[in-house]
Order: C-alpha cells, then sequence, then structure tokens
C-alpha cells in the first residue's frame, strides 16, 4: 500500500530508478475471478497466466494516482535502483483466455479510481498495515501455526 497511503498523507513516493519498468496492471477483481475461473473450468496441472493487457510504466501509475487523489509530483522522489532490477515483466493471458474464455473488465483508470476510494474509505486498515500494529493480531491468531 505504499505509493497509495504515501499520496494520501502528503508523503515522498519512491520511485526506482527512471521508473521506466513496465508492469501488467490488474484489479483485484479480475484477478479474483481468473483464478476462480481456473479452479472452476481449468484443466487440473494447468498453467494459467493471468494479465489484463494493461501494460504501464511504474512511473506513469504514480504520476496518474497523484492525479487521482490531486496531489503534486513534486511527491515522487527518484530513488537508487534495486540491482537487477527487471524493466518488464510480460505476462501472456492467451491460454487462459482461449481456454476459459477469460478477460478482465475492469480497465486500468476505473481500477485505480477505486482502488483509491477503498483506501480512503478503509484508511484505519492500512494506516495500522504501516505501523505494524497489525503484527499482534496475526502473532495472536497465527504465531503458533
Amino acid at each position: 500500500p505504499l505509493m497509495l497511503s504515501n499520496a494520501l498523507e502528503d508523503k515522498p513516493l519512491p520511485v526506482y530508478g527512471d521508473g521506466r519498468q513496465v508492469r501488467d496492471w490488474i484489479h483485484a477483481d479480475d484477478h479474483g475471478r481468473a483464478i476462480l475461473g481456473a479452479v472452476e473450468r481449468g484443466r487440473p496441472g494447468r498453467i494459467y497466466n493471468i494479465g489484463a493487457r494493461s501494460e504501464c510504466c511504474n512511473i506513469d501509475v504514480v504520476r496518474e494516482i497523484l492525479r487521482q487523489v490531486g496531489k503534486p509530483d513534486s511527491l515522487i522522489r527518484h530513488v537508487t535502483d534495486r540491482p537487477g532490477h527487471d524493466r518488464r515483466y510480460g505476462i501472456d493471458p492467451r491460454r487462459i483466455e482461449a481456454e476459459l474464455g477469460w478477460r478482465p473488465q475492469v480497465p486500468f483508470e476505473e481500477g485505480l479510481a477505486l482502488t483509491i476510494r477503498w483506501y480512503r474509505e478503509h484508511a484505519d486498515w492500512w494506516r495500522r498495515v504501516k505501523d505494524g500494529s497489525y503484527r499482534g493480531f496475526y502473532e495472536k491468531w497465527y504465531g503458533n501455526r
């Protein structure tokens, strides 16, 4: 939750290197539908790559987050890139599309807007995640398992 939560809190958004790393962005609802489709209709042992065909550079996503929350690009902080950082994660979703008829339903901009709204409505959750207080809950319920 770092980028979006930092933007909502007017904190710097750290971007590795030039931010031109390309990722295929998918909304959680689409990802969940794809997994459910694979479980219900997929062939056992078959690999289904899930991709939304929505490739975008990290820096462009960060700028869109800032635009949608009404914050300035001056919150962007370019930091030293990780050694060996992949420039692109390519996903080929043709098999899940062809065999299961799955297609993403949430366009990137709409999905980002929905995510931003969720974060605004659930600030108590992500603040606990960021400050570490969720660890007590985790240890209480799952620590000895």
